[in-house]
């Protein structure tokens, strides 16, 4: 019996000897737990290039390509007005009429002057042949047969000139019927019918058009963006302009068409030009335009979301996770926003993680649990 109980009290030593180590061992474990930091969960997306066309943004106002202002180049009465104010008009309609009566006379007489001069011209040529028969035979002095000759030659020269008397009475007639010389739109009629004109230098101002299929946008860039743009441009492809009126969000499609020929010294800017096509004619000489003058080709560079950039005073600033999944303070040097991305000028690598969300609760060095995104869904 001694020995019976000898053995139990040993095996109940025992066991309360494994029951103290477990519940030892099982703090120790917790407080480990609790001793060891806990991974955040953060979004990240991977540094790559993009092909991307960059943009700089400049105003400006709309200009005409033609311009033309319409005056009399005839003298007399208006007659007619054949156009309405603000009508869209076409390369030779005719807009006004100035009245053709007498200059319609004078296109007659000249006519009649041609005709007598050929008539005459005609019978110089008779006599000519005549005269010509009659010193073969020698009945005529070879004086006579100059003469003839001469006659013929003047009669030839009157009748030259009686068609270009008649050809410039007819430019008059013409010019009295006052046309469009380019197509677009007209302005309001100045000088309506009844009203007396005169031609020349002094001539009143009848009304004026200005062309629509295409339209000009005059702006000035800072002498470094026209440096890029000599340094990049590329002849086989054209230079994209947007441009924008405002309170619009209509956007226009043109291209860049030229430089000026100097740099203002006193702004150090230089004068551009952009065309658009406006077969509607919605845009308007003089109107404000708000522009954005695109690279001349496309280029690689590396982009970030704004999301992704935090503020250090005056610097600016990203996280990165390196490969023992911490966090990595890492100043970078960004260029322009381009839809909500900022160009990264240096501080990144492709391939370099970089944290999107959340930059408030980090600090340098904190663990994290990086999870990876794509670009467009870190909103």
């Amino acid at each position: 019996m001694s020995n019976l109980k000898t053995a139990i009290l040993q095996g109940i030593r025992i066991a309360a000897t494994l029951a103290g180590l477990a519940y030892f061992q099982a703090v120790q474990a917790d407080d480990v737990m609790a001793a060891a930091p806990q991974a955040m969960p953060v979004d990240v997306t991977i540094i790559e290039e993009q092909t991307i066309r960059l943009w700089k943004e400049f105003s400006g106002r709309l200009v005409a390509i033609d311009y033309v202002e319409i005056r009399p180049q005839a003298t007399g009465v208006i007659t007619e007005i054949r156009f309405k104010d603000g009508q869209m008009v076409k390369k030779g309609d005719i807009l006004s009429v100035i009245d053709p009566r007498p200059l319609k006379a004078i296109v007659d007489q000249k006519n009649a002057d041609l005709v007598a001069a050929q008539n005459s011209y005609s019978l110089a040529m008779k006599e000519h042949v005549r005269a010509q028969d009659l010193l073969t035979k020698k009945m005529v002095s070879q004086q006579f047969y100059d003469e003839r000759i001469n006659t013929k030659l003047v009669a030839g020269s009157m009748v030259q000139r009686a068609k270009a008397q008649l050809s410039e009475a007819k430019i008059n007639l013409d010019y009295a019927y006052i046309k469009a010389p380019i197509s677009g739109r007209v302005s309001r009629a100045e000088l309506t019918k009844g009203n007396l004109v005169s031609a020349g230098a002094n001539a009143p101002l009848i009304t004026s058009i200005v062309s629509s299929g295409r339209i000009y946008a005059d702006f000035e860039v800072d002498e470094q963006t026209y440096i890029d743009y000599i340094a990049t441009q590329d002849a086989e492809h054209k230079t994209p302009v947007k441009l924008q009126l405002q309170n619009s969000d209509v956007v226009f499609q043109g291209e860049f068409h030229a430089f000026d020929n100097r740099i203002d010294p006193s702004t150090g800017t230089i004068r551009a030009r952009a065309i658009f096509d406006n077969p509607k004619g919605q845009l308007l000489p003089g109107m404000y335009a708000r522009l954005k003058l695109g690279s001349a080709t496309q280029q690689q560079r590396i982009l970030i979301s704004d999301r992704a950039i935090g503020t250090d005073q005056d610097r600016k600033f990203v996280y990165v996770v390196n490969a023992d999944n911490q966090c990595v303070y890492r100043e970078v040097r960004l260029g322009k926003s381009i839809d909500g991305q900022r160009i990264v000028l240096s501080g990144l690598e492709i391939g370099d993680k970089i944290i999107v969300r959340g930059l408030m609760r980090l600090r340098p060095n904190m663990l994290v649990d990086p999870i990876v995104v794509e670009p467009q869904t870190e909103s």
